[in-house]
């Protein structure tokens, strides 16, 4: 049952984790649960709960894990740090606006860089090449990965977050199931070259 899943509290995790949860005492219920895939694993992981349950924060224990890789003893992302991204696709420009929002105001005590990237928004080659998570829509991501060119954005891609997934059922799940398959194809021709 539910409740028989016993709270992970904040303090268990590693400082940086901690500062960037801060001010949370604990998990809750869904993120406890998924805490050991979630912060623990690198496998692939599928969360299905209603709204306002605290998928975001599933996502926030995933990217802190990555994260983790690369912070120094400092808790903060050392400047001379192997480049990596992070996206985060949001399914509307305004959900992209909040993830951003809320991943600046946790993440950038740790010197992370989060920006938003939609339709309504443009970064320059380098605002990308500084920038540590990118939080866009699927359109963008689609738009972005079809550069052929662009294989350094996809052979730094560390972690791919897709926020409501069940859209791969409606008119807009090709491109969700298309650009998934081309980042996956990217990522792997990166990692073999």
């Amino acid at each position: 049952a539910e409740s028989d899943i016993p709270l992970v509290p904040v303090m268990a995790l590693p400082i940086f984790a901690q500062r960037a949860l801060h001010p949370i005492p604990s998990l809750n219920r869904l993120q406890s649960s998924c805490f050991h895939a979630a912060f623990e694993s690198s496998e692939n992981l599928l969360v299905c709960a209603p709204t306002g349950s605290g998928k975001t924060n599933v996502a926030m224990l995933t990217v802190l894990r990555e994260l983790g890789r690369h912070v120094g003893k400092d808790g903060r992302i050392h400047p001379d740090a192997e480049p990596f991204k992070i996206v985060y696709l949001a399914p509307l420009k305004a959900l992209a606006t909040e993830v951003t929002t809320k991943f600046n105001r946790a993440l950038s005590v740790l010197g992370v860089k989060v920006k938003e990237l939609t339709g309504d928004t443009k970064l320059s080659r380098a605002e990308i090449a500084q920038t540590h998570i990118l939080v866009a829509t699927p359109e963008k991501w689609d738009v972005m990965t079809r550069k052929s060119g662009d294989v350094a954005l996809t052979s730094q891609l560390r972690l791919l977050i897709i926020d409501e997934v069940h859209l791969l059922h409606e008119e807009r799940g090709a491109v969700l199931e298309t650009l998934v398959s081309r980042t996956l194809r990217q990522v792997e021709q990166t990692q073999c070259m």
